[in-house]
């Protein structure tokens, strides 16, 4: 069984100061004259950023995949977060991650006409538990801790 918990949009976003100093990326290509911040994540292709812009609306998207260099790489993405605040680099992260960043100015969010890939966050449990009052009051706590998340949008029915 699998139950949409919230919606998990990256963003890519860096530092007011790293952007003075490397100047703000207009398109994913211009990545690659960056220092982009890695996170190292499950099965992922690691260093490969996937775009789809959604300037050309009613034409058919264009999809690109960008392989990003950068000095800094991490498993944990509030070390990737504190180091983009910190003005060392542009970072793919969750909208909710890092929005109350974004709210305050510390962050800017960039390349805003791109989307990348979908990765929703889901409770995923045993058919069995279907019926558990204990599971149903976990996962809906969990549901309603994200819908609180400053800068989330309201979450799906179920």
């Amino acid at each position: 069984m699998a139950r949409f918990i919230a919606p998990n949009r990256r963003i890519v976003v860096a530092s007011p100061g790293y952007l003075k100093r490397s100047g703000e990326p207009k398109s994913p290509a211009d990545l690659a004259k960056h220092n982009c911040i890695g996170i190292r994540q499950g099965d992922e292709a690691y260093g490969l950023w996937r775009f789809v812009s959604t300037k050309d609306r009613g034409r058919s998207a264009s999809a690109q995949s960008i392989k990003i260099r950068g000095n800094l790489t991490t498993n944990d993405g509030e070390i990737a977060v504190n180091w983009a605040l910190a003005g060392h680099g542009v970072l793919l992260r969750a909208g909710w991650d890092v929005a109350r960043y974004l709210h305050s100015g510390r962050l800017v969010h960039l390349l805003q006409g791109y989307q990348t890939p979908d990765a929703d966050i889901y409770a995923v449990y045993a058919q069995r538990h279907k019926a558990s009052v204990r599971v149903k009051s976990l996962v809906d706590f969990v549901t309603a801790a994200f819908a609180k998340q400053e800068g989330r949008p309201d979450v799906r029915p179920s």
